[in-house]
């Protein structure tokens, strides 16, 4: 037994239900009662259970990818700044306008390399877990 309900759908809902009808080649009836079954079903929590679950694993992951990018990135600085520091080489006080304009050309050649090195897509991330010795040794 069909029972006549009368609903009122917003604008932009009506369209889209129209929109889906047509490219399915289904009557709008039929999609509605679809999406009204599968919203009254007992199962639908736990479907949406578990589609929460797989978005927050897929975070997870993400952040701890992140994690480890930002360490890596965070222990580069850090060693450069301590090889930089044991090797430079104190400046003169008549050599610190020779001393600006080198470390203006040295920090232009950074960006430049930085620059095209992004542009290629290779990352130090990839050449870390590349260069990484294995542990699985037989």
């Amino acid at each position: 037994m069909k029972v006549q309900a009368k609903v009122f759908l917003p604008g932009d809902v009506a369209r889209a239900l129209a929109e889906v009808a047509r490219r399915t080649r289904r009557s709008k009836s039929e999609i509605m009662v679809a999406a009204l079954a599968s919203y009254l079903s007992p199962d639908s929590a736990e479907a949406t259970e578990a589609a929460v679950t797989r978005r927050l694993d897929r975070m997870s992951r993400q952040i701890e990818r992140l994690e480890r990018d930002v360490t890596i990135s965070n222990e580069a600085v850090a060693l450069f700044i301590r090889t930089w520091l044991r090797n430079a080489p104190t400046i003169g006080s008549g050599e610190e306008q020779l001393a600006a304009d080198v470390g203006r050309e040295r920090y232009a050649r950074f960006i430049e390399t930085l620059a095209r090195r992004l542009g290629t897509g290779r990352l130090l991330r990839d050449e870390v877990a590349m260069d990484r010795p294995s542990t699985d040794r037989a």
